[in-house]
């Protein structure tokens, strides 16, 4: 007679380890940046000068500031086109204020405080407008804010009358000249926002709602989360965000050009929050993988232009890196 023999149960199965193209869509940015500053060394020399440092350092400013307030919009699965010419009104507008073309002064540092406040709340106000077009009306992101994106930029020309604004105000031009133990103000800045930002997303109600909206905006809804009030807010935050640039351009300038102020910033935003990691369809927030896609689009800038390549073969590189770190992030999701 035969024996039964008992089967063992098949073991779980096991979690199956990452392949590359999982390990790059999670830990891209990273990769691709330490490859940029082997070649950066290799190109430029002196790359470790402190000079160079502070002068990257200086222009990763500005795009960080304005795509951490898109990667919030990202992570609500929208856009924000309008940033960049949000730029050119803040920018328009501060010199008008400092200089008492706007209303009287009764003393200097008025009208430095009135040109930080003032040009920052009306870019977050009109990001609230963006916000309104999409959840009142629901228009998609990518046309209510192209609606500013043209406008804007005619708004800060009708400011200006289309000139230049000169000026040399120490005061106000702190945020972009100033120094603080060795390196610039807003690289300071850049760094007490990403900071931030990492705790909002992180640890607060709001962040997790962020999330949520974007991972599924219809269970959000059900689940009680204020979905018309979180978009809003975010794009209110993202105007913010491009009005703090503004300034920080101008300051740093010396003058303000309605015309070239901003200009594209968009597009380097858009780029720094894909190649960092936040999925463009909404649900994911990653503020350093943000801070690090930033630092990646520089250091191709520096070293295409260390190399004597023009600067608008960076455009080209900007844009293969988009659909690089789009592709990555299809191919990395699970399933």
């Amino acid at each position: 007679m035969l024996e039964r023999v008992a089967v063992a149960p098949a073991p779980a199965p096991v979690r199956r380890r990452a392949t590359i193209t999982e390990f790059l869509a999670r830990h891209g940015a990273v990769v691709a940046l330490a490859v940029l500053l082997l070649l950066a060394l290799v190109a430029t020399p002196n790359f470790l000068s402190l000079r160079t440092l502070t002068v990257n350092l200086t222009q990763v400013a500005g795009i960080v500031v304005v795509a951490l307030g898109m990667t919030l919009v990202v992570a609500t699965g929208g856009i924000d086109l309008s940033v960049g010419s949000l730029m050119a009104i803040a920018g328009a507008l501060a010199p008008m204020l400092f200089l008492g073309q706007l209303v009287p002064l009764p003393a200097p540092w008025v009208g430095v405080a009135l040109a930080l406040t003032v040009p920052v709340l009306a870019t977050g106000a009109l990001g609230w407008i963006n916000g309104w077009l999409v959840t009142r009306y629901r228009i998609q992101p990518i046309v209510a804010t192209l609606v500013l994106l043209i406008a804007g930029r005619g708004i800060a020309q009708v400011i200006t009358n289309g000139n230049l604004q000169a000026f040399r105000n120490p005061a106000f031009q702190v945020i972009g000249l100033g120094r603080l133990l060795g390196l610039p103000v807003q690289v300071w800045l850049m760094a007490a926002l990403v900071l931030v930002f990492a705790l909002v997303v992180r640890r607060t109600l709001f962040g997790r709602q962020v999330l949520a909206v974007g991972g599924n905006e219809r269970a959000a809804r059900l689940a009680g989360v204020p979905v018309a009030r979180v978009k809003r807010l975010v794009y209110v935050i993202s105007g913010l965000c491009a009005g703090v640039a503004g300034l920080v351009v101008i300051a740093i300038n010396s003058a303000s050009d309605a015309n070239l102020v901003g200009l594209g910033m968009e597009l380097d935003a858009i780029a720094a929050v894909a190649v960092g990691g936040t999925v463009l369809s909404g649900g994911r927030a990653r503020i350093g993988g943000t801070l690090v896609g930033a630092l990646v689009i520089q250091m191709v800038r520096y070293i295409l232009l260390a190399l004597g390549v023009p600067d608008a073969a960076a455009l080209v590189a900007k844009a293969g890196l988009i659909i690089g770190a789009v592709w990555l992030q299809r191919q990395g999701r699970p399933g």
